[in-house]
């Protein structure tokens, strides 16, 4: 759950997103981008999106640019929630279900794990973090997964979201190295309005059904 040194095979990421790619983002990733750009809910400060559906990162300036778009790793198991306790468990003592990327908006910043390196700790509480693809077991195929168009198969993580080292290296550590950021995680079954009360008070209208 926290990234090695040794780089991993990298897919090629969307970068100077333009109004074609931002087509990409789901109805419910563009309604959550919208009101955080609307009511300017990241402060100053950098920002992410994760919609766990479609297994896509997008990574968003200050101001609200569109920066990057990526594959994401996210936690073999569909939930929202974390477990309670599950930061103390090492990862032998996980089971299933208490494997996945918690919905919500966090407060993310750089920190020291195992092994005394820095990572982007997006919920520290729950030992969540934003990092490049481990070297890990090979039978996973984590790089492959990456390249893969299907999300199903960029569930594999106990957790933590994996991105590939290029494209931590480029835009993630640039971005989020000083202050850090917000990273917004979108839900897979709760309501969008359950992780964010504020899209109530925004009034925009709910994604439409397919």
């Amino acid at each position: 759950m926290w990234p090695a040194s040794s780089p991993a095979a990298d897919t090629a990421p969307q970068s100077g997103i333009d109004a074609a790619a931002r087509d990409t983002l789901s109805p419910a990733a563009r309604r959550v981008a919208d009101w955080i750009a609307a009511e300017g809910d990241n402060g100053a400060l950098p920002y992410a999106v994760i919609d766990k559906h479609a297994a896509q990162l997008f990574i968003y300036a200050a101001d609200g640019e569109l920066l990057a778009q990526a594959p994401v790793l996210i936690g073999v198991a569909v939930g929202d929630d974390a477990t309670p306790g599950v930061a103390g468990k090492s990862l032998s003592q996980l089971g299933p279900a208490e494997k996945t990327t918690p919905a919500g908006r966090y407060l993310a910043r750089y920190g020291r794990a195992v092994g005394r390196q820095q990572v982007l700790w997006v919920d520290y509480s729950t030992s969540v973090a934003l990092h490049p693809v481990p070297p890990a077991n090979r039978r996973e195929r984590r790089a492959q997964r990456l390249q893969s168009p299907d999300p199903d198969d960029n569930r594999i993580t106990f957790g933590c979201i994996n991105v590939t080292n290029a494209f931590y290296t480029r835009h993630i550590r640039p971005l989020f190295r000083g202050k850090g950021g917000i990273i917004y995680i979108l839900p897979d079954t709760k309501p969008l309005e359950d992780v964010f009360p504020r899209l109530h008070l925004q009034g925009l209208p709910p994604p439409a059904e397919d």
